[in-house]
């Protein structure tokens, strides 16, 4: 009776006391287990599971102190009324209804339907491909888990929960801030105050409180083409126009059409999608041609940590002397995607503004995530992991390199200095979207390039080939397959 509704699985990542405690505290809170059922005996129920008897009792304890148990003599463990006492019983009536009321027309109501805008596509189930080529995901055998591990556990110390425990109203947490500072912020060259510094979910999010405290429906965006396709999003919530830029071999191009643009989002350390560096000459040229029209200029600089061999070139905002020039970045792409931590560095009175803002939306980004990355910076675990990705990215741009220079000779692409990934043109005939689709089953994935593109039709044979988290014997026979597809 038992083992079905506990359900033990001997592969899963969780322990057997939390997957025990998990599953009984599951049947309680749903009704399954009334009040005043009587579980088995620790031994009973051990055999059941085939566990150590001190794991179900370890388990029953825990219950116990929790109330969802109560331990009687000579009656063993019940369940206690306790879990389920706060609880609004069902209205059946309102279920039997609910199929012949007419449904809320929501899309009547909608003001903004982001959903329906073009967007990078990532299957959730990747890590189920066998060569998923893809940007901007995580490698869990990179992550260094002790050192985290450590972090973590730090910030769960009494006195420092004692600081990130409490609401900060708009405030972030200052060792953060001053780690940033400190650390982040002077290998881009970039010195600032900490009140020009303003922590965000992710720079997409940075992203998008700018255009909620810049833009409105006469503002000119400009941007990259091929450019963010995000960006050119967030700016369409807010009805602003989009004025697409060219670019070339090195990157964003001085053209007259600069001159007409209230804002320009521009990626000059890894040029998002083609993945060029912007020299640090023509970023002298764009700050002169910023200043002479008025143009401010906001820099995502997303991936610019994992340069290869050449010295990374210092930031525009490090060349900034008249605050024209508003940083953008993340630590997510180092420590891990899911962690959602970026930052926006910008004139003391717009950064005061963005928090009045971002208050209004999440008040602050979790204080404990935090301190927890704030310790991993300041006991010196960042640079160890940037040397590593460094390692591992270079070593892996080179296999795909040459595997694609031997199995697609009639694409064209450029040998990566840095990030994690490579922008490829295939021939003219290709149609990188269909065929994705189509070779899905075969376990290839990468990233249709058409999103990147103001005209998507300019961008159909064009591919994003990520290599941060395909292995590195599964690079060749991935790109094989991929040379079949442009063939076929």
């Amino acid at each position: 009776m038992w083992a079905p509704l506990i359900g033990i699985e001997d592969d899963s990542a969780r322990t057997l006391q939390f997957q025990i405690r998990s599953r009984i505290v599951d049947s309680i809170l749903d009704g399954t287990l009334l009040p005043g059922t009587p579980l088995p005996s620790s031994r009973k129920l051990a055999t059941e599971l085939k566990v150590s008897r001190n794991t179900v009792i370890l388990s029953y304890q825990q219950l116990v102190d929790d109330g969802f148990l109560v331990a009687r003599e000579r009656s063993g463990f019940v369940v206690s009324a306790q879990g389920q006492e706060r609880r609004v019983a069902p209205n059946v009536d309102v279920r039997e209804k609910a199929a012949t009321v007419a449904a809320m027309d929501w899309d009547a109501r909608l003001r903004s339907q982001s959903s329906r805008y073009r967007s990078i596509e990532k299957p959730t189930n990747w890590q189920s491909y066998k060569y998923p080529f893809l940007y901007g995901q995580f490698d869990s055998s990179v992550f260094p888990i002790n050192a985290w591990r450590q972090c973590c556990r730090q910030a769960l110390g009494v006195l420092e929960l004692s600081d990130w425990g409490r609401d900060t109203i708009d405030e972030d947490d200052p060792l953060l801030i001053e780690q940033i500072r400190t650390r982040i912020l002077p290998r881009r060259g970039i010195w600032a105050d900490k009140s020009e510094i303003m922590v965000t979910l992710g720079a997409q999010h940075a992203l998008f409180l700018l255009s909620e405290a810049l833009f409105c429906d006469t503002t000119v965006l400009g941007l990259e083409d091929p450019g963010y396709p995000d960006m050119r999003n967030i700016a369409r919530i807010k009805g602003a126009r989009v004025q697409p830029l060219p670019v070339d071999e090195h990157g964003l191009m001085l053209q007259p059409n600069l001159a007409g643009c209230d804002y320009v989002h521009v990626t000059p350390s890894h040029q998002c999608p083609t993945t060029v560096t912007m020299p640090q000459a023509r970023r002298h040229q764009l700050l002169d041609y910023a200043r002479e029209s008025g143009t401010v200029l906001i820099e995502d600089d997303y991936d610019s940590e994992t340069s290869f061999d050449l010295a990374p070139q210092p930031a525009l905002k490090s060349f900034d002397e008249s605050g024209q020039v508003i940083y953008v970045s993340s630590l997510s792409k180092i420590l891990a995607p899911g962690l959602r931590l970026g930052f926006v560095v910008a004139d003391a009175r717009l950064i005061r503004e963005l928090r009045a803002l971002r208050r209004l939306m999440v008040r602050h980004p979790p204080l404990n995530n935090q301190r927890a990355i704030a310790l991993f910076l300041s006991l010196g675990h960042y640079e160890p992991l940037i040397r590593r990705l460094t390692g591992l990215y270079r070593q892996r741009a080179q296999i795909l390199g040459d595997a694609l220079n031997h199995y697609v000779p009639s694409a064209k692409f450029r040998y990566a200095t840095g990030g994690s990934c490579i922008w490829l043109q295939a021939p003219e005939a290709f149609d990188a979207a269909a065929a994705v689709r189509q070779w899905r089953s075969e376990g290839l994935l990468y990233e249709p390039g058409d999103v990147f593109f103001a005209d998507r039709s300019t961008g159909r044979s064009h591919i994003r080939l990520g290599y941060s988290v395909i292995p590195e014997a599964r690079i060749e026979p991935g790109v094989r397959l991929l040379a079949q597809a442009i063939a076929s």
